[in-house]
């Protein structure tokens, strides 16, 4: 596998998403990959220069598997994993800069590399149906879900509490970074039209990182009462915040694939996840799936998952048992040999 080099570029951005799949997969093939990565933390233009213009040499002679959306251009030897096309589906969510830009590589990017792995069926088939990708150029190899997500103490609870400032026992809890496609305004929407039906004591508790105007287009929040903000939430302290959650409340309105609910339900709580793109496919049964164009569908599914303690135990039971199809193990082992084979 030394063979292998590994654009590890995704080391330059805070761990979220795209970057928490690279540093998985880096961490699980150890000593098996050639890693390249920037000196220095390289984003944004210099970060595209670097790939396109230093990475192709560097690599050379070796297959490169870029992990994370983007790669090289020039580089034909090269195994890309897609997890969305989130610019080219929906570009009012970015700015200008940043929406062109990816219409501009993904789709000479597909083109050119020998094979594409797509992190979920429904990226697979986007690639496919937008970007006439040939069906046997793309393998769908999903996910994983780390071991530390599992259910946590009431003392890790609140320690996990205290650092974050959340001075309530109940709590529903929307993990993810504040851009467009969160859908945030829907949700605190809903959460203002379910509020007076709900106990006193329980709180919305948003947890991720204001986006920087560079890559998303401006989100306007306003936030009603009984809501909490973290800021960027560490992933150590992310499993005792699930598990001390009453749910998990995700109406993302696009996801490749969706990391929050399935670790969510690896930490034994209750999940509130939208019905369109890869989320059905991630959660199957597990959830409670809602439109997430839809505000009074949301605001429904949090009175049902407040108020309705059966419900919430079954979700908890049968998450529990989902969470487990998914590891990085497997992941590792299928990526391994799709990479080998084109080696």
């Amino acid at each position: 596998m030394g063979t292998i080099a590994l654009n590890a570029r995704f080391y330059s951005h805070a761990p979220t998403g795209m970057q928490r799949y690279g540093i998985e997969m880096a961490k699980r093939f150890s000593s098996d990959l050639h890693v390249v990565k920037p000196l220095v933390p390289l984003r944004g233009p210099e970060g595209h220069l670097w790939e396109q213009l230093y990475l192709p040499a560097a690599s050379r002679g070796r297959l490169l598997w870029s992990p994370n959306n983007t790669g090289p251009v020039a580089v034909e030897r090269q195994v890309c994993t897609i997890h969305d096309i989130i610019p080219l589906d929906r570009p009012e969510w970015f700015n200008a800069r940043f929406s062109a830009w990816y219409r501009w590589l993904l789709p000479r990017l597909v083109r050119r590399v020998r094979h594409i792995i797509a992190v979920s069926e429904f990226t697979r088939q986007r690639l496919i149906d937008r970007l006439h990708v040939d069906p046997a150029k793309v393998t769908t190899v999903w996910n994983g879900v780390d071991q530390e997500f599992r259910p946590r103490s009431a003392a890790e609870i609140a320690a996990a509490k205290r650092d974050l400032g959340i001075d309530t026992d109940s709590y529903l809890l929307c993990v993810g970074s504040l851009e467009p496609r969160k859908n945030l305004p829907r949700l605190l929407d809903a959460w203002r039209s379910a509020m007076p039906g709900l106990p006193s004591d329980v709180h919305l508790v948003v947890a991720g990182r204001k986006p920087t105007g560079r890559v998303f287009a401006e989100l306007k929040i306003d936030a009603p009462e009984r809501v909490h903000f973290t800021g960027y939430v560490k992933q150590e302290q992310l499993p005792a915040l699930y598990s001390g959650a009453v749910a998990m409340i995700y109406p993302s309105l696009y996801e490749g694939f969706g990391l929050p609910p399935l670790e969510a339900m690896a930490c034994g709580t209750a999940v509130v996840t939208s019905n369109t793109t890869s989320l059905p496919e991630v959660v199957g049964s597990a959830a409670l799936l809602v439109d997430p164009e839809n505000t009074e569908s949301i605001s429904h599914a949090i009175r049902t998952i407040v108020l309705e303690s059966a419900t919430r135990d079954s979700l908890r039971a049968k998450g529990l048992v989902r969470a487990e199809t998914f590891s990085w193990e497997r992941c590792v082992r299928e990526t391994r040999a799709i990479l080998e084979a084109f080696a």
